[in-house]
């Protein structure tokens, strides 16, 4: 049994593009938003339009250029709880990450993604660092077990990994959280993570695997606003071995997006916020839109 949040309207986003004149639309200037656009089954759709996809900036409709398959290469960190509550996850773990990293390496558009795999008992720490090598990241994954007696620092790891993307100017980072209900000893308020995960502009998805029980304040907030703000799925599994499938199912919305091109006014102040939203009924539409490095930016 499984419970499942998405994201069913828009998403806040900061993907650094660089923008450029838009022919024919005066002052016009082009931005990029990435979306992930699902069916009603939670499926990939195989294409999309101008018609099907609706961005606002700060609620002002902007007119949507052209859409495309997004084939730029992802940066992916796979974050991963191995502290004493994942012990019964192990296997799981074992299992579902090969599968996960075959999908998301075996994109049939040919991008060269990298991955890397971070373990969060104990303290945050690569086991793999990015890399496209299958056998190197199956090895890593081979290699988890859990510590006894430790809890885990999910929040510390979404700083540091949030930090390390930011210095490494990655054009298409994602983040991809795998942990359970046990005990979170970061001790961040999550104003202080929320932050360096915007700045990121990294595309940010949550599985967690376990009962429900975590009553912690700061990541559930982190959690919730995050992957809604990071145009990412927060999922909650009640057993591990459901966790295959769901990997599998990010994995094919992450090598499915779209890269969507829409045009806007060229202003001193840049938006608050971009959202997207479907313009079709029966669609799901999540995005990260693009953030131009020339405009200071703005929070909402």
């Amino acid at each position: 049994m499984t419970a499942t949040r998405l994201l069913q309207g828009a998403a806040l986003a900061t993907v650094l593009v660089v923008s450029r004149p838009v022919a024919g639309h005066g002052q016009a200037i082009q931005r990029t938003v990435y979306v992930s656009a699902l069916d009603q089954n939670g499926a990939p759709v195989s294409s999309l339009s101008p018609p099907d996809v609706v961005v606002r900036e700060d609620n002002v409709a902007r007119e949507v250029l052209s859409i495309a398959r997004a084939v730029e290469p992802m940066h992916l960190a796979l974050l991963v709880d191995n502290s004493q509550a994942a012990e019964p996850y192990i296997r799981d773990y074992r299992e579902a990450l090969p599968a996960f990293i075959s999908a998301v390496l075996g994109d049939d558009s040919g991008a060269k993604h990298q991955i890397s795999i971070v373990t969060l008992a104990e303290r945050p720490t690569i086991i793999t660092d990015y890399t496209t090598d299958a056998a190197r990241l199956a090895d890593g994954a081979g290699r988890l077990f859990a510590i006894p007696g430790s809890g885990t620092y999910l929040l510390d790891g979404l700083i540091e990994i949030s930090q390390g993307i930011r210095k490494r100017n990655f054009s298409r980072p994602v983040i991809v959280a795998i942990t359970t209900e046990g005990p979170e000893m970061s001790d961040r308020v999550y104003q202080s993570v929320l932050e360096p995960l915007r700045e990121s502009g990294a595309a940010f998805h949550v599985i967690v695997v376990g009962n429900p029980s975590n009553p912690a304040y700061d990541r559930s907030i982190v959690l919730d606003q995050g992957t809604r703000e990071g145009g990412g799925r927060y999922d909650t599994l009640l057993t591990g071995n459901a966790l295959t499938s769901r990997l599998k199912q990010v994995a094919a919305e992450l090598t499915h997006q779209f890269r969507v091109t829409y045009a806007r006014p060229q202003t001193l102040i840049p938006p608050d916020r971009v959202t997207v939203a479907s313009g079709r009924e029966g669609l799901t539409v999540r995005g990260i839109a693009a953030r131009d490095t020339g405009e200071p930016e703005r929070r909402p």
